[in-house]
């Protein structure tokens, strides 16, 4: 079976809690080794910091951050209702 090769590589970055400018230039050339090889790399849970000193070096077009996705809030069910017959007292049979 021919499996498709991927196209991408996602980099989970969540670690580099006090990035530098050592820790940008190692990912910008993990960007261009990966992009000789024809893959896209990304980052993914990057630092607030992380992503700002990606864009203070110019480099947020070259080090793709995905976004943060958060799964939906929903409002959580106060009760459970149950469904029955009108003419059914509690469902007891007399």
């Amino acid at each position: 079976m021919d499996r498709p090769c991927p196209r991408s590589i996602v980099c989970d970055v969540r670690a580099l809690r006090e990035p530098h400018l050592g820790t940008i230039d190692g990912l910008a050339r993990m960007r261009l080794a990966a992009g000789r090889l024809g893959l896209e790399l990304r980052l993914a849970n990057a630092s607030c910091e992380l992503r700002e000193l990606i864009a203070l070096a110019g480099l947020e077009e070259v080090l793709v951050v995905e976004l943060q996705r958060h799964p939906e809030q929903r409002e959580q069910p106060l009760g459970v209702e149950e469904e029955r017959e009108l003419r059914d007292p509690g469902g007891r049979q007399l």
